[in-house]
């Protein structure tokens, strides 16, 4: 015998609101600065959680050329990355400007940057670029390797670094084979079900 159609409401309601906040909601994925909109393509995305905590969602955008095929191998990876390629995080919780410098310079000793001197005029740049995020903020980095990045705080400009070398420190801590989070470096550059 049929379920009464007011039996199902209490069950199916919920199930149905989800849904459709789901698909009202605004992608993450869309939220590229002005400057960047039209000539990205998202390559892949990702969150990072940490014990359970949500920290951070994160996508990976390149030139539609380089983003068009998905990525198999190591090879590939590094072709999509050799071209203009950017960065976005949407922070779930607040982290001051000082937290992400110490955060950045940290994973780039992890990679192999030593040298402290170098590491300190890091720490200047990178704190002009990075500034205090909020809960729901979003900070995008523009990977022009070979020359340096440019970054985007709530789609405004923060500041460009001329060091190529740091530009390319900074992105290794989320794109190097050797990053800290080989799951989250899976989903942004689509090789999520390889990593599992």
């Amino acid at each position: 015998m049929p379920r009464p159609r007011a039996a199902l409401d209490p069950w199916l309601a919920p199930l149905l609101l989800a849904g459709a906040l789901l698909v009202a909601a605004p992608s993450f994925a869309r939220e590229l600065p002005p400057a960047l909109q039209g000539g990205l393509q998202r390559v892949g995305e990702g969150e990072l959680r940490w014990f359970g905590l949500k920290l951070y969602d994160a996508a990976l955008w390149a030139m539609p050329d380089a983003a068009a095929e998905p990525v198999d191998d190591e090879a590939e990876v590094a072709q999509v990355l050799a071209a203009d390629h950017a960065l976005s995080i949407r922070y779930a919780r607040a982290v001051s400007s000082a937290r992400l410098v110490e955060l950045s310079l940290g994973e780039m000793r992890r990679l192999g940057y030593e040298d402290e001197a170098q590491l300190a005029r890091w720490a200047q740049a990178l704190a002009r670029a990075l500034p205090s995020v909020e809960a729901g903020e979003t900070l995008v980095g523009l990977h022009r390797p070979g020359e340096g990045a440019q970054f985007w705080h709530q789609g405004q400009p923060t500041a460009a670094l001329e060091d190529a070398e740091l530009a390319a420190a900074f992105f290794a801590i989320w794109l190097d084979p050797r990053t800290r989070e080989p799951r989250l470096r899976a989903q942004l550059l689509g090789l999520a079900e390889r990593a599992r």
